[in-house]
């Protein structure tokens, strides 16, 4: 059985990542030169909100599967999440932009969710 509140998570992950990932992928440059992002790449930066889009609208697609497509999902959640934190707390302590510490904070949060219910299902 999926816990409904997980379901709820990937509604709010989809909202989360759709409304991150529109504005960098028209608008890279001010987007994130106004975050304090001193040199921006535009296809590094619509890369990462392809990869936004994609997970967060699998999240919204997949909110009603069954318990196995979740393990699957969350398997990949994790895996982004874990490694999102490692590459942009790798980054902020080279001197990353103050925002990067909030972007740090929303992969870490999520991260936390992610591993929770992955390791909650995998007891069931």
């Amino acid at each position: 059985m999926v816990p409904a509140r997980l379901r709820l998570w990937f509604v709010v992950h989809f909202w989360a990542d759709v409304l991150a990932a529109l504005p960098l992928f028209v608008a890279p440059r001010q987007v994130l030169g106004a975050l304090g992002w001193a040199t921006v790449d535009p296809i590094t930066t619509r890369l990462v909100a392809a990869a936004l889009f994609g997970i967060g609208i699998e999240s919204y697609l997949g909110r009603n599967a069954d318990l196995q497509a979740f393990r699957g999902m969350l398997n990949l959640k994790v895996i982004w999440s874990a490694t999102a934190v490692l590459g942009l707390l790798w980054s902020q302590l080279e001197g990353g932009p103050v925002a990067g510490w909030a972007v740090l904070g929303i992969f870490l949060a999520f991260h936390a969710v992610w591993l929770h219910y992955l390791l909650k299902l995998r007891r069931t």
